[in-house]
């Protein structure tokens, strides 16, 4: 288990460029299954979770060659399904939640698509009915095998449907329009996820010669086709990673530029931030975040009632940055209720903030105020062990702005999502070191 010594109260100064979007990446590498053909893949981020989906679609038949630091080339033209009945497969499949979406692919493709149930970050409930009932709605047979906890799909044929999702999944449904693309006739899928990443999936489908209607909207419409083709795609850069270094310059009074941000994609995120008192400023497609010398101060509504800021389908804001945005609370004058709608355990890391003399009351599962310091009592060092990717982050940040020298352990849990972060904060001045 790896650690992170961090010497905090540092403020840090220069330029940080994001890395490619893991909840995007992890969408597009299943996609390459739809096809016989090279799909080019490029800024594509060196992390743990993505990693480990490479080296499963290499076990499963696909030749993935390496292009460049950031870049491959995958193409499944010679796929091995019988691996999907291995223990091998059952093993690697388990540690990787979003292996989920290499089920809707092997079924439009192959016909049938095995998976166990996969893992991942301990955040609450994360039902996979929204991919199966699309499945099946397509014309799929499912079967469950209980003592193995693996699940299956399976049809001669899939024919496109009518369906209303009970929620706006966003795995779920690209799990569904991976399948669909390949299916007779058309799909309808209301109620679909409409984030960039989805959004990205699709203009990528639609490249390799699908058919899809309404891309950006809750409601796609795709016409089936025999057969997709090659393409390259570029993925973009990650949007939690940007919030989580506006959060980090702004705990830190530290003046950062992040580069390259793709910003007409990062939706409400910069006006999120700008609630809290923090000065998001666009420099073409960058982000610059000057050093806040005099703090930050939270904006109450109109009325004068406290703010709240809370989770929602996009274009809501996204339940991956209310962590980030609950730390950054903790030093900001005025108060603030986070209302963690979409999972029931991502609050659970606030122990560890009041530890460090944060002012948080955890209201209930889904819920915490922060009455912020103003930065009149500096948070304290201690030690913690991360839970998952995003309290993990949150932990960080929050060590960076404290006083003393705090250890963290787990970091395997924040390397799953941010490439090589230890080095890239260095870069720019933050006293941390790794431990393995």
């Amino acid at each position: 288990m790896g650690t992170f010594i961090i010497e905090g109260g540092h403020q840090l100064k220069g330029d940080i460029h994001p890395q490619g979007a893991k909840n995007e990446v992890l969408q597009i590498l299943c996609a390459v299954l739809l096809t016989d053909q090279p799909v080019e893949i490029n800024n594509v981020p060196d992390i743990i979770d993505v990693n480990k989906l490479i080296a499963l679609l290499n076990n499963l038949g696909v030749k993935v060659t390496k292009n460049g630091p950031e870049s491959y080339t995958f193409q499944a033209d010679n796929i091995n399904l019988d691996w999907l009945q291995s223990e091998e497969y059952k093993t690697q499949g388990r540690g990787l939640r979003g292996s989920i979406m290499l089920v809707g692919p092997l079924l439009a493709r192959f016909g049938k698509g095995y998976i166990p149930r996969p893992g991942g970050d301990k955040i609450g409930r994360r039902r996979l009915d929204t991919h199966f009932e699309g499945f099946i709605k397509l014309g799929a047979k499912f079967r469950y095998n209980k003592e193995e906890y693996f699940y299956g799909v399976e049809a001669d044929e899939l024919h496109g449907a009518y369906m209303l999702l009970d929620e706006a999944s966003v795995t779920g449904t690209a799990n569904i329009v991976m399948a669909a693309v390949l299916a007779k006739g058309q799909t309808t899928i209301y109620n679909a996820a409409c984030e960039p990443y989805l959004q990205q999936l699709c203009k990528m489908l639609v490249r390799m010669g699908a058919n899809i209607s309404g891309i950006g909207s809750n409601m796609l419409i795709i016409e089936g086709v025999e057969k997709l083709g090659g393409t390259t795609h570029r993925v973009l850069p990650d949007m939690i990673e940007i919030g989580s270094w506006i959060g980090l310059a702004a705990m830190t009074k530290s003046e950062v530029t992040i580069k390259n941000v793709a910003y007409d994609e990062l939706g409400n995120i910069p006006n999120t931030f700008k609630k809290l008192g923090i000065t998001v400023e666009r420099k073409g497609d960058d982000i610059y975040i000057p050093a806040h010398k005099d703090g930050y101060e939270i904006q109450n509504y109109i009325d004068g009632s406290i703010l709240t800021i809370s989770d929602a389908p996009w274009p809501g804001f996204t339940p991956d940055l209310l962590s980030i945005v609950l730390v950054v609370a903790t030093q900001a004058r005025g108060s603030v209720l986070i209302h963690q709608k979409m999972f029931e355990s991502r609050l659970f890391f606030v122990d560890k903030l009041i530890d460090m003399g944060a002012k948080i009351i955890l209201c209930d599962p889904h819920r915490a105020t922060v009455i912020g310091h103003d930065f009149q009592s500096q948070l304290k060092s201690t030690t913690m062990t991360s839970p998952d990717i995003r309290a993990g982050i949150s932990l960080l940040i929050a060590a960076l702005s404290a006083k003393g020298t705090s250890t963290i352990h787990n970091i395997e849990q924040i390397d799953r999502g941010y490439q090589n972060i230890d080095t890239r904060l260095r870069a720019i001045g933050a006293k941390i070191e790794r431990l393995n």
